[in-house]
């Protein structure tokens, strides 16, 4: 499957709501540029709360945060994260604490990222 839900309840993308980690960044294989229009089930806003532009630095990062905190099933990582931009974003994003440990400890390289 690629992609799995964190196995400690303290990992958590949101009180009340596991993490869940791609368990290969490469599977990842979302769009890297353009405009992305991100559903409902992901903003909880109406539009265009939900359309970022991925050419910009500060929405790309936005698009990030929210989909690894809202994400609930792999093929929402799949479809809007892609492994290679992640590992670049990673030491910009402001993300809960748990949901950055689930990824860290699954991923080595986001930590060695991080670090840089």
């Amino acid at each position: 499957m690629g992609i799995r839900a964190t196995a400690s309840a303290g990992w958590q993308s949101r009180p009340g709501r596991r993490a869940l980690v791609a368990a290969d960044l490469s599977t990842l294989r979302g769009p890297v540029s353009g405009i992305v229009d991100l559903p409902f089930r992901l903003v909880w806003a109406p539009p265009p709360a939900g359309r970022f532009d991925l050419d910009d630095g500060f929405d790309r990062r936005r698009m990030y945060e929210i989909v690894l905190r809202e994400a609930v099933r792999h093929d929402e990582l799949q479809t809007w994260l892609n492994g290679e931009l992640l590992v670049a974003l990673w030491p910009r994003l402001y993300l809960p604490r748990g949901l950055r440990q689930a990824w860290e400890a699954a991923h080595p390289v986001l930590v060695a990222v991080a670090v840089v």
